[in-house]
């Protein structure tokens, strides 16, 4: 095993050059890996600092038991508190001090006129607490609000929006506020909790724009007196406290919020930058296997030399492995240092582009560390794995050929396997996608077909290069013939390297194609279900914005281009124990403005005491019209209401309906997501439009917008989505470009003497760039296309599945100037990958080419 390892040390310095691309692939998947989990800890670590800072003061809280929590949404809705209950919370021994905490909707408007956030994080507003070891935000600059329209708001909104001390603007709680800012607070040390915006307000503004009526709060905020810890003070507090009431620890309480931001935005993103490094270490496979097959079959007489001087099988497969071994583990050490430096990195760009990154230094924990290394080195000996029991099976004789040039082809176990396997996809995708909607189906059968794909990729290459390098030979003439020559040598090292940019454009393909289905999608909703002209809508996205003023329709409602304006609220409550949302609004108007399909029943009935649903809850829950069920509100009250409806289509509607005269006696803080708006006959789309746009203004100015625009702004957050996965998925295909430059290199290595040849017999230097550059074309052409028509048929299972898996119908869409510029992209970056290997070739002397063995 000595000589093996010195054996294998002595090669990896005298062609350190060939390893160049493996330590680079290794490195880059290692680094994304690394500073994903390092930015992942470091932000838990920065929001749990963050959130012990602000509620360090709080050692209770006293809020309502139970919350409903509908699906989707891993925050509950919970029933507010009675004020007055804080005179009792005051008189239990050991409470120092006790504040209620009135929390709700509340949007700023900036200097220009533009509503601050609202594209995702919540916009809060509450009262201004006086105590301060109570109140989670700390008074930085001005003073507390004093009189009615004061505000103090964190620093970091008031920079958004350009505004200082003493600006007046509006805050839409949803119905405009007029206030003035007189004091700016900063949220834990920081200039806010990420992207949220707050706005205190008194406390009578507060029970007077936030809640139903005077007297209620979120929560109620305790101070414990001296000597008394946490858990001793909730024990004091639980008895004197009403039945549904309970109180938790300040240090659960920022537990839960540390604990909600983790589910709502840090698990998913790191899941999805994890997604994404993985993506990128499987093309660095590729890339790897590829390199050590190429090296092993250009020293396949040097392997031989080593076992007819008495090497075994095992020692020439372990000093392969040792090689790969020592890359693997210097590689990915320098890739733990690139992910530290990738973090770094982050936590200076994510101010910059409006997201702060809590402060204090970077999380370096020993999982972030060791995974990472584990699974650099792992990935790589695996990669290297049967090239180096191919390097054993050497026979001594082979010592005897003139050349170890690489010429194998696809085998006929090889064809037989990858048929079987793209035979078993689409078998398993079909019956996932068509017979029995499924999503694991689904993806078991994208999986095997990603494996048929790399299976039969050799078998393919050789046809595959035929017909896309056909044109070369009339277009380039001798010089295309033999890029093309060269690329049909060897179609096992043709099909591995194009797998690696196969993989990677595919997966872009798969979101491009997903991406255009999402959009048309909501431009078939919008077309079906909204029959009206113009729509006046809050983000269409996030959990951010405060909605829409009940009272905008019925102003919208009294112009005279007006036939109908309904608005849509939302409220939540438990329909026989299970969390639901509700859709409050005129259900005639509704009927009007919006094709609910067929109807069964009257919308015109319901009352105070009707509820409408769709069919598929109807079938779900075996209900008809004139059947009753049983609705738990926040309030802790519960109604029986009687099915008067069920209609077929709920896209926009909802899928339960309410009057608003049914909702009032259990609503909160009262607003609206949409305001559809039908105009009269003869009146045209601009006229109407300009009307509705004068009297939403004195609402707070929220966008109105034509059935067209709404549909294209409902899935704006689409292509923010594509831009970020696009970016990360740049890596994957750099490191798939990596895994081409370092293939041709290799192979001008091997094909010294035959270079030299053909300079011999006249080709010109730039004759011989030009025929290694076209090759690049071409592998990364049969890449590119290959991942082209997988991505299209995953990104059709996709959302052919989450067509079955949903309640909603999903279109799907093929985005043929998108699909094209993948494909350009891919050609581009095969020419860019052949420049440097190209300039190699032409470097060559030609006498000692020639004379190369």
């Amino acid at each position: 095993m000595n000589a093996s390892v010195r054996l294998s040390v002595s090669s990896l310095r005298a062609h350190r050059r060939r390893f160049a691309g493996t330590f680079l692939a290794v490195f880059l998947g290692v680094a994304f890996l690394a500073g994903t989990l390092v930015m992942g800890d470091t932000l838990r670590a920065g929001f749990d600092t963050m959130f012990g800072n602000a509620t360090s003061g709080t050692d209770a809280v006293v809020r309502s038991a139970d919350a409903i929590t509908t699906p989707g949404e891993s925050e509950g809705v919970r029933q507010p508190v009675d004020t007055d209950l804080v005179n009792a919370v005051e008189r239990v021994p050991g409470v120092a001090a006790a504040a209620p905490n009135i929390q709700g909707a509340g949007q700023l408007v900036g200097a220009n006129g533009k509503p601050i956030g609202g594209q995702g994080p919540p916009t809060l507003a509450g009262n201004w607490i006086a105590d301060e070891k109570l109140n989670s935000y700390r008074l930085a600059e001005g003073r507390a609000p004093e009189r009615s329209g004061e505000v103090v708001v964190n620093r970091g909104t008031a920079e958004k929006g350009d505004l200082r001390i003493g600006d007046t603007t509006t805050l839409r709680t949803p119905d405009p506020v007029k206030v003035t800012i007189v004091g700016l607070a900063t949220f834990g040390g920081e200039d806010g909790m990420a992207q949220v915006t707050f706005t205190g307000m008194t406390r009578a503004d507060a029970e007077k724009y936030l809640t139903a009526r005077p007297g209620e709060a979120s929560s109620i905020q305790v101070r414990a007196g001296p000597g008394v810890s946490q858990r001793e003070l909730v024990d004091r507090l639980t008895p004197v406290l009403p039945q549904g009431v309970e109180a938790i620890t300040g240090q659960e309480s920022a537990e839960e919020n540390t604990d909600m931001i983790s589910s709502q935005f840090l698990t998913l993103f790191t899941t999805f930058l994890l997604v994404f490094s993985g993506v990128a270490l499987l093309v660095a496979t590729f890339s790897i296997h590829n390199t050590f097959a190429i090296v092993v079959a250009q020293r396949a007489r040097e392997n031989a030399l080593l076992r007819a001087l008495g090497a075994s099988r095992r020692q020439v497969t372990a000093s392969t492995l040792v090689e790969a071994s020592v890359v693997a583990v210097f590689a990915s050490a320098a890739g733990l240092a690139g992910g530290i430096g990738v973090a770094a990195g982050l936590q200076a760009l994510f101010p910059a582009i409006g997201f702060p990154f809590p402060e204090g230094d970077l999380v370096i924990s020993a999982v972030s560390m060791a995974l990472p290394l584990a699974v650099g080195v792992v990935v790589c000996l695996g990669s290297a794995l049967l090239p180096a029991v191919r390097a054993g099976r050497t026979a001594p004789l082979a010592a005897l050929r003139e050349t170890a040039v690489d010429t194998t082809g696809a085998s006929r176990i090889r064809a037989v396997t990858g048929m079987g396997l793209a035979a078993l996809a689409v078998a398993v995708t079909l019956t996932g996608v068509l017979v029995s909607p499924s999503l694991w189906l689904a993806g078991s059968g994208a999986v095997l077909a990603l494996a048929s794909f790399v299976v039969l990729g050799p078998v393919a290459s050789t046809t595959a290069v035929r017909v896309l390098g056909g044109p070369l030979d009339r277009l380039r003439g001798v010089t295309g013939g033999l890029a093309r020559r060269n690329a049909l040598r060897s179609p096992r090292r043709t099909a591995a390297t194009a797998s690696a940019l196969m993989i990677g454009v595919a997966v872009v393909s798969l979101f491009t194609v997903f991406g255009a289905s999402l959009k048309a999608t909501m431009d078939q909703t919008v077309s079906r279900s909204f029959a009206g002209d113009v729509a006046v809508s809050t983000p269409s996205f996030g959990a951010g914005g405060s909605g829409l003023s009940p009272r905008l329709a019925g102003a919208v409602q009294e112009l005279p281009e007006v036939d109908t304006a309904v608005g849509l609220g939302r409220g939540v409550a438990e329909v026989d124990g299970r969390g639901r949302a509700l859709t409050v609004t005129d259900p005639l108007a509704l009927e009007r403005t919006f094709d609910l399909g067929k109807v069964d029943g009257s919308l015109r009935d319901l009352g105070t005491d009707g509820i409408a649903i769709t069919e598929n809850e109807a079938d779900k829950q075996g209900l008809t019209t004139g059947d009753t069920t049983r609705l738990a509100f926040t309030d802790g009250t519960t109604r029986t209401f009687t099915v008067r409806a069920v209609y077929g289509q709920s896209e926009l509607a909802g899928e339960y309906v309410i009057t608003r005269a049914a909702w009032a006696p259990h609503r909160t803080q009262d607003s609206d997501t949409l305001v559809a708006v039908s105009f009269k006959d003869g009146v045209s789309t601009e006229t109407g439009e300009t009307a509705v746009e004068k009297v939403a203004a004195r609402y707070g100015n929220p966008e109105v917008q034509t059935r067209d625009e709404y549909a294209q702004s409902s899935a704006g957050g689409i292509d923010m989505m594509l831009t970020l996965v696009y970016a990360l998925l740049a890596l994957a295909v750099l490191i798939a470009l990596l895994g081409i430059a370092n293939t041709l290199t290799l192979a001008i290595h091997e094909r010294t003497r035959e270079l030299g040849l053909l300079r011999a017999v006249g080709q010109t230097r730039s004759q011989l760039r030009a025929m290694v550059r076209w090759e690049s074309v071409l592998v990364a052409a049969f890449g590119t296309v290959g991942g082209l028509a997988l991505g299209a048929f995953l990104g059709w299972v996709l959302v052919k599945a989450s067509d079955g898996a949903s309640d909603s119908a999903f279109a799907f869409a093929m985005p043929p100037l998108q699909l094209a510029v993948v494909a350009l992209v891919g050609l581009a970056a095969g020419a860019l990958a052949g420049l440097r290997p190209a300039r190699r070739a032409a470097r060559l002397d030609v006498l000692r080419a020639i004379a190369t063995e």
